[in-house]
């Protein structure tokens, strides 16, 4: 096959990009380059640091096995480093046989009392008009918020609190994505106050996925090209078809060309929504950027500019103020905190979940993930992570909005709610990571704001990320980027094999049953 394909990002969805085209699409690696900005791959899935320093992730991206069809489709091929013979799919099925979600303090209020969340809190108008919206079509929802539909009752619900916490969703984000958030996820609906159906990798995700499927690829000849920040494709119109001529770089302070072949494909990361993100310190809050300051839009602008079939990107990245939280990461050297936690909230780490300040001002959550965290971690170090979703607020320990804070005042403000002395995390590094775009694809859209994996118009050019239209999935996972690159690749090389179809748990009786008997309760 005389065809070689580029890759511009190095995040999930182009790395399993590169993956189906050698699994499905029968491309040779060595055929295939992966051009990223950064000095490492895996996009928005990175967890890095050490036990001196610190560790630090930005985030995780939840994971189930009743979904993510694509996603575990793909790990299936891609062999664990950590456990021999196994796949990393297999290896992720086995820890969690042995590692079960069953959230026993999901709310916390003002007293540090754990919050009853066997009720959704539901009122009858609430109930009437979470069914209204969840009934609607796209069409009738069009660009409309959650706040459109909803009265501002439902926004002081249990059900409300936990499900806007788990996915990160705010009041005035998009109903068409909150719709269909309720019907992807309906069986997580039944079991919201447990967390049951959350599933977690053995380390980290950057550690978890990102590593074995990058060994993996790069043992197939994939070439990884970091450090390399593109600016512009040159493109030609063919039979008025958009075909990428040539792609323009930058690299060790170095302006170069790469000529696309006329057999050649190139794959597009557009948008990001870690994009200008900024680490703090003890010392030190995280600086506030924007894209300006990193210009990871900047060649999707360029690119939809006069062409509304390559997306508008300014429906996503014009709002900071209602696209961004802030999260950290806790490294400390006892274990203290960690065996206080599982007295407080009665599970140990790993099998509990978010635990969410229902009354916090910044709604803040921590998670304590099962130990080690990080490959080669040492013993008696805990690793555990946390967020707020309100960031411009001013704390309730801490006289400040968590934006302006370092992280020695995100951990007086985490012991303030929790009632816990500052002495159990004396020994504790807290690196602040402040996202200006996390949310930007929840921001309220229209028809065709978003791409098609492969536009119509498009010969060679696809898109690959959480910025593309899929139909009936789901934004802010893992899977959309899985899926939007498996329907891409398909679809450019004419793969005989279908995508993997969405569970659609939502049509069975028996789930639809179970969510109005938690409804109603």
């Amino acid at each position: 096959m005389n065809k070689k394909a580029y890759l511009v990002g190095g995040g999930i969805g182009s790395m399993a990009a590169a993956a189906f085209m050698i699994r499905d699409g029968k491309m040779n690696g060595s055929d295939i380059t992966i051009l990223e900005a950064a000095s490492v791959p895996g996009g928005s899935l990175d967890g890095c640091g050490d036990p001196e320093q610190g560790y630090s992730m930005r985030g995780g991206r939840m994971l189930t096995f009743d979904n993510y069809e694509c996603t575990w489709d793909l790990f299936k091929s891609i062999p664990s480093l950590t456990a021999k013979n196994k796949s990393v799919f297999e290896e992720t099925i086995a820890f969690n046989e042995s590692h079960k979600s069953n959230s026993k303090a999901r709310l916390v209020d003002r007293w540090r009392a754990k919050i009853p969340v066997t009720s959704m809190g539901f009122s009858i108008k609430d109930r009437a008009e979470l069914l209204q919206l969840s009934n609607a079509d796209e069409g009738t929802l069009g660009n409309s918020t959650i706040t459109d539909w909803l009265s501002p009752s439902f926004f002081e619900t249990e059900f409300w609190y936990m499900w806007s916490t788990t996915f990160a969703f705010q009041p005035w984000h998009s109903a068409v994505e909150f719709k269909r958030y309720l019907h992807r996820f309906m069986l997580e609906f039944t079991r919201i106050e447990t967390l049951g159906g959350v599933k977690r990798t053995i380390f980290n995700q950057y550690d978890s996925l990102v590593r074995p499927l990058r060994s993996w690829l790069e043992t197939e000849g994939v070439h990884f090209v970091m450090d390399c920040t593109v600016t512009d494709f040159e493109h030609r119109i063919v039979d008025d078809m958009f075909v990428v001529s040539a792609i323009h770089c930058r690299r060790q302070g170095l302006d170069e060309m790469i000529e696309v072949g006329q057999n050649d494909l190139v794959f597009f990361q557009n948008g990001s929504m870690t994009d200008a993100s900024s680490l703090g310190s003890m010392t030190t809050a995280p600086s506030s950027l924007s894209k300006r300051d990193s210009g990871g839009w900047a060649l999707w602008e360029k690119l939809a500019r006069g062409r509304p079939e390559f997306g508008n990107p300014a429906v996503f990245n014009s709002c900071i103020a209602q696209s961004s939280w802030e999260s950290f990461t806790v490294t400390s050297k006892s274990l203290a905190f960690f065996n206080s936690m599982q007295e407080f909230t009665g599970n140990e780490a790993g099998t509990g979940g978010l635990v969410t300040f229902k009354d916090s001002n910044w709604l803040m959550s921590v998670v304590l993930p099962h130990q080690p965290h990080f490959p080669g971690q040492p013993e008696g170090v805990g690793v555990f992570w946390g967020y707020a979703l309100f960031p411009d607020r001013v704390g309730n320990f801490v006289a400040k909005p968590m934006a302006e804070c370092n992280g020695e005042e995100i951990l007086r403000e985490l012991c303030g709610h929790l009632r816990f002395d500052r002495d159990s995390l004396a020994q504790a590094i807290c690196i602040p990571c402040r996202m200006p775009y996390i949310t930007s694809m929840f921001m309220p859209r229209a028809r065709g704001d978003r791409p098609l994996p492969v536009p119509q118009k498009s010969r060679n050019l696809a898109f690959i990320s959480q910025f593309v239209e899929i139909e009936d999935d789901v934004v802010f996972t893992v899977e959309y980027s899985v899926r939007a690159a498996q329907t891409a690749v398909y679809q450019l090389l004419c793969v005989d094999r279908q995508v993997p179809a969405i569970k659609q748990h939502d049509k069975s009786l028996a789930v639809q049953f179970e969510t109005l008997i938690k409804a109603l309760r």
